[in-house]
């Protein structure tokens, strides 16, 4: 047997071996040929416990479900170790959060003895009262795609499929893949923009991003009310991850509608990508769905810091307005910038831009960039592969990033 399982070992390395990725096992079938005969080999004993997988860039085991067999994870933005690094890859504040939140924070630490309130009841409230809804319309989670999860697995999964944009966020076919859930992408139009009418097909519910990402392109709300009106037996899912950087929120559509959820985060607003705190507002039932698959899942969802310092932020208006009014400014300094050197920019209403360059490839850029210690998005996808996704950032990340793309123009 340890025979068998060092010749598997060594094959695999021989097969796969440690330099451009991390080594992987055998291709099903590829295993010594010695061992094919074995009883061992035939009773699945010994090396076979680890195959390479049909999509061939994931180690599998004979102990995965099958649904983890077909996974394509969501691969997110680098998270580079090094210091010196202009991070605009993964659309951070480049502010840091309001001083009440540290505050708040640093005195929760008394409590970390105890386990959270369940219901996140403080916090709740808060956001009830800051977007005039009643707490028992609020949801809470761990960010914004943990609220997303919940959603898909308790309000998406039916027999007609879920709609969403063709370029969009990528964690939805993620998301789908993971529960079983039937999909069709609509494509945007030429101009990168979500047109309603393309939604008037036979479906199950509808996730759009407002702004959408990650093009940045927003709705007005007056759009939004249209598209849920005309889906009155469909769940329309508004996700607001950006709507603070100039969108309109459909918040106040929800008491008129039992079919929009609303989600939104205080990762990227608030500057609490680290805290994890995300909310969904919605019409009582649809917010006692998402609390049925939670209290099935985690009874605690939200530590007593994260509650802590998600009221503060919420709490703090004037710091709020003060760092995305700076934001907003720093993105139509970096657009005009941009269109100086030739890119072609898309009108964003998100703390990022979406821009193209007529002469040179976005991977081209974005690794001519990276050599420089600046890190921006860039996508391997079909219509936007030319495409850089740039987060808004400071005045001074802002500037060397277009003197930069001004060497290499």
């Amino acid at each position: 047997m340890a025979d068998y399982a060092g010749a598997c070992h060594r094959a695999a390395l021989r097969a796969d071996p440690v330099g451009s990725n991390p080594p992987y096992a055998l291709r099903a079938g590829t295993w010594p040929r010695a061992a094919h005969g074995s009883a061992d080999f035939r009773r699945g004993l010994a090396c076979p416990t680890v195959i390479r997988s049909a999509i061939g860039s994931k180690i599998m085991s004979r102990f995965w479900s099958p649904v983890v067999r077909t996974l394509s994870p969501y691969a997110p933005g680098e998270q580079p170790k090094q210091d010196g690094i202009v991070k605009l890859n993964t659309n951070e504040n480049p502010y840091p959060p309001s001083p009440r939140v540290l505050a708040a924070i640093a005195s929760a630490t008394d409590r970390l003895r105890l386990y959270p309130d369940p219901r996140a009841s403080a916090l709740r409230e808060t956001i009830a009262a800051h977007y005039g809804v009643a707490p028992e319309e609020v949801f809470v989670g761990n960010g914004s795609d943990e609220v997303l999860a919940h959603t898909f697995q308790a309000l998406l999964k039916h027999d007609a499929p879920l709609l969403f944009p063709d370029v969009t966020y990528s964690f939805y076919p993620v998301y789908c893949g993971l529960y079983g859930i039937r999909y069709e992408e609509v494509p945007l139009d030429a101009a990168m923009r979500v047109q309603i009418a393309d939604y008037r097909r036979p479906c199950s519910a509808i996730l759009l991003p407002n702004p959408n990402a990650p093009t940045g392109i927003g709705l007005p709300r007056e759009a939004i009310g249209r598209l849920v009106a005309e889906h009155p037996d469909q769940l329309v899912v508004i996700d607001e991850a950006y709507v603070d950087f100039g969108a309109e929120s459909a918040v106040p559509l929800v008491a008129r509608h039992d079919n929009l959820l609303i989600v939104q985060t205080l990762s990227k607003s608030r500057a609490l990508a680290g805290l994890r705190v995300g909310f969904a507002v919605g019409q009582r039932p649809l917010i006692e769905a998402l609390e049925r698959v939670k209290d099935s899942f985690n009874s605690y969802p939200l530590d007593c810091l994260a509650i802590a310092g998600a009221i503060a932020a919420i709490k703090d208006d004037a710091w709020f307005q003060e760092t995305r009014q700076r934001i907003m400014a720093n993105r139509q300094s970096l657009v005009s910038a941009l269109s100086e050197l030739g890119f072609e920019v898309l009108p964003s209403m998100a703390n990022f831009v979406f821009a193209r360059h007529r002469s040179h490839s976005g991977a081209d850029l974005a690794a001519r960039l990276r050599q420089r210690g600046v890190l921006v998005r860039h996508f391997q996808k079909r219509r936007i592969e030319d495409f850089l996704r740039i987060t808004v950032g400071t005045e001074e990340q802002c500037s060397r990033v277009i003197a930069l793309l001004r060497g290499l123009i």
